[in-house]
């Protein structure tokens, strides 16, 4: 009887992934990719492949980056040496027998031959042709170019980039859910969201330290998402942004009219707009205009 309960503990545990095996499988997932999404980006801005498929195989293949070919050899994408390759090698147990693996200097590089070794075989040449976007594509198509043995490759790709959100790097975009949650357990105030653009309200005697300190955010960070010098005292009620502000406007706002004590500054705040896009949207205005009750403001 009492092994029957141990029993039934056990699977309600690992079926609500209240199990450390499981905390700490996502734990080492979200790590990695924090740690290599820019990378990824970069990788994808040169060469054109979906920095979400990047990273799923490098996640996917590195086992989380702990796998003996990357923690040893700095290879987190399988890829073997042919005769082609002129570098140095490593010797690793892959599907019941030894293969030589290429082996990097750093993780860095081994993300840029990912790219090359794509980019060179003639196997992978429509997958180019696929939009940067089109992450399903890109994973049926690695499959059916057999760049891996396992049937269920495309599948697995396509499941680490849906879990993690991980297509919102291949517009440039970022995991704001996740964001938000980490910066929500580490303040007590609320995170809000406008403009596409995560902020919060500023309180009275907050600072660029205190504010660093509560959201994990440098003060350098902080001063240039809000186009702040490092002198400027938080009033109660400003809108201090966490990340970076647009160039223009969402779109349906297209103008703005002025209303009494308003500055294109706090223009810019409301609609999550950086200054300096602000003035080349509005080139009759200088730094030091006063705005009349009424001025019509162009915001994209």
């Amino acid at each position: 009887m009492k092994q029957a309960k141990v029993l039934i503990l056990i699977i309600i545990l690992l079926f609500t992934g209240s199990h450390p095996l499981c905390a700490q499988t996502k734990n080492e997932s979200e790590i990695y990719l924090e740690k290599f999404h820019t990378i990824a980006v970069e990788q994808m801005k040169k060469y054109g492949i979906p920095a979400s498929i990047t990273l799923a195989q490098g996640l996917l293949e590195s086992g989380r980056g702990k796998s003996i070919l990357a923690t040893k050899g700095n290879n987190h994408f399988g890829i073997k040496a042919d005769n082609r390759w002129e570098g140095d090698t490593i010797l690793s147990f892959d599907n019941g027998r030894w293969c030589v693996f290429r082996r990097y200097k750093n993780a860095k590089t081994s993300y840029e031959d990912h790219s090359k070794f794509l980019c060179n075989n003639s196997r992978y040449d429509f997958l180019f042709d696929l939009k940067r976007t089109d992450y399903k594509g890109w994973a049926k198509g690695l499959k059916k170019a057999y760049y891996a043995e396992d049937r269920n490759y495309d599948k697995k790709l396509i499941s680490i980039i849906e879990r993690y959100e991980l297509y919102k790097y291949d517009t440039g975009g970022k995991r704001d859910k996740k964001r938000n949650q980490q910066l929500t357990e580490n303040t007590r105030r609320e995170v809000l969201k406008a403009n596409g653009l995560l902020y919060v309200i500023a309180r009275d005697g907050d600072t660029f330290k205190s504010l660093s300190k509560e959201l994990g955010i440098s003060k350098r960070k902080i001063r240039k998402y809000n186009d702040l010098h490092k002198e400027y005292i938080f009033k109660e009620g400003d809108i201090v942004y966490l990340q970076k502000k647009n160039k223009k406007a969402t779109k349906g706002y297209n103008f703005h009219t002025t209303k009494r004590g308003e500055s294109l500054y706090r223009i810019s705040q409301i609609y999550g707009i950086r200054v300096k896009s602000l003035y080349k949207l509005n080139p009759q205005y200088e730094s030091y205009t006063t705005l009349k009750v009424g001025d019509v403001i162009r915001l994209r």
